[in-house]
């Protein structure tokens, strides 16, 4: 019996590596649509998009142009990855062809439960956590 799958999303990080040719760089973003269509096509992954170097960041009570990134930390992108484990989706993940060339994924499990403050999240202090 097949295990449930759960979707991963999938955050594509950082710029293409500065030695690298734009000719080995656009067949690897070539391949890359081909590996995408096909396990899209496939039900392995759900569709994305890149993100626009145009944003906001919105905080209480401020808006300001961004997004504010270290270099390293730049989002290009985002899709979703179908899979039965983390693992399973790491592992796909990993066939990427342009991480010859730069980029890195980022895998996050989706937490389908409402948010509480009583959990430790991500948005959880350190000081909160400690009690």
């Amino acid at each position: 019996m097949d295990q449930p799958k759960h979707d991963y999303l999938v955050i594509s990080r950082g710029q293409w590596d500065e030695r690298a040719s734009r000719e080995d760089v656009q067949r690897a973003i070539d391949q890359f649509y081909a590996w995408y269509e096909g396990h899209l096509a496939a039900g392995r992954m759900k569709p994305g998009s890149r993100l626009a170097p145009t944003g906001r960041v919105v905080a209480h009570h401020l808006v300001t142009d961004g997004p504010f990134a270290e270099t390293k930390e730049i989002v290009g992108g985002y899709w979703f990855i179908v899979a039965s484990s983390l693992e399973d989706a790491a592992e796909l993940a990993s066939h990427n062809p342009c991480l010859a060339f730069g980029l890195t994924l980022e895998l996050r499990a989706l937490d389908p439960e409402r948010a509480r403050a009583a959990d430790v999240t991500n948005e959880t202090p350190p000081e909160w956590r400690r009690s």
